[in-house]
């Protein structure tokens, strides 16, 4: 099977490009959502992020989000720390499920590809981008950040340009080019892509 990964920084909209995918048939991973999982239901993993960041860092066995944001964005040998433990799990996890997949490729939608080094188990990279202002008003608007918190966000991750450098194919999700064609032409590749590697 073919394993495509889908990144992109934070606003540029890559959860609203999988969504597509998904209407085709095409399974997507979200590596953020199996983290969430992974640190409510690992007693192991919620073990060692209570010894780094404090008992303040749960709600019985969830994970209060607020509070471990407010350490780590703050400090980034934190969240290095922090992803450090839950990307392994995560990637582990990822790992497990693509083994259940029949479609002809799957996708795992992710942010720190390239900064964990995790895209070396993907055949093909894609890109989400949009215009930093846009990604700054969505992150906003989804997450009810503050305009100073997003761009502290944005600083700890890989420049954009960069990113999108390292990946195979981009996506413009910046609300004038359409995006259904786009990921249209990039499912009808992938396939051809799949059924190449199948022979």
């Amino acid at each position: 099977m073919l394993k495509v990964g889908i990144t992109g920084g934070i606003g540029s909209g890559k959860s609203v490009v999988c969504r597509v995918f998904t209407t085709l048939g095409i399974p997507v991973f979200n590596a953020d959502d199996a983290a969430k999982y992974l640190m409510s239901t690992d007693a192991e993993l919620r073990a060692a992020i209570i010894a780094m960041l404090g008992a303040e860092a749960y709600d019985g066995l969830l994970p209060n989000r607020e509070k471990i944001a407010g350490i780590v964005y703050g400090q980034p040998d934190k969240l290095r720390q922090l992803n450090a433990l839950v990307h392994p799990a995560t990637v582990a996890y990822g790992r497990g499920w693509l083994l259940q997949q029949k479609a002809p490729y799957s996708i795992k939608e992710a942010a720190i590809f390239f900064e964990s080094g995790s895209h070396t188990e993907m055949d093909v990279m894609i890109g989400v981008t949009a215009p930093m202002p846009l990604r700054t008003e969505r992150a906003m608007k989804r997450s009810h950040l503050t305009e100073a918190k997003v761009a502290s966000i944005m600083q700890q991750q890989m420049d954009d340009t960069e990113k999108m450098n390292r990946c195979q194919y981009v996506i413009t999700n910046d609300d004038v080019h359409a995006l259904l064609p786009q990921v249209l032409e990039l499912h009808n590749k992938l396939l051809v892509k799949a059924i190449q590697l199948a022979i």
